[in-house]
């Protein structure tokens, strides 16, 4: 069974998380969005599957017990949804079922990858740190 790894800087590790939660929800409802050029075929939806394979690896770097994993599965899951709904409500805005599945993308690779060596990324840096 796994556990989730001791890191001692986890109280930072999450404040930075929920801090990117946070600006993923203000990004998602401001009127006024990032414009990024890019010149990438996609890159609206590269960028939206990128912030929630960002958001979910994250905590998942954080959190390897199956349970707690699940219930931060589901939470970006539903969170990339729900943003990209809300969406519809702003006249400047619109929501898009591509960028749902760029989400919902996004969050599954992070699932993933978070079943490999990878997720130990987080607790490897602090060893670093050392």
């Amino acid at each position: 069974m796994a556990s989730n790894p001791h890191l001692r800087f986890r109280h930072l590790w999450l404040l930075i998380g929920y801090a990117m939660i946070l600006l993923v929800v203000y990004l998602s409802l401001t009127s006024t969005p990032v414009r990024l050029d890019t010149g990438l075929p996609y890159q609206d939806k590269l960028l939206h599957m990128l912030a929630y394979f960002s958001l979910a690896f994250w905590f998942m770097q954080i959190y390897h017990v199956r349970r707690y994993l699940l219930r931060w599965f589901v939470f970006f899951l539903l969170l990339g949804l729900l943003m990209e709904y809300l969406q519809g409500f702003d006249a400047r805005r619109y929501s898009e079922v591509g960028d749902m599945i760029a989400n919902v993308t996004g969050v599954a690779l992070a699932a993933v990858l978070s079943r490999t060596r990878l997720r130990f990324v987080l607790a490897r840096f602090e060893q670093y740190l050392e």
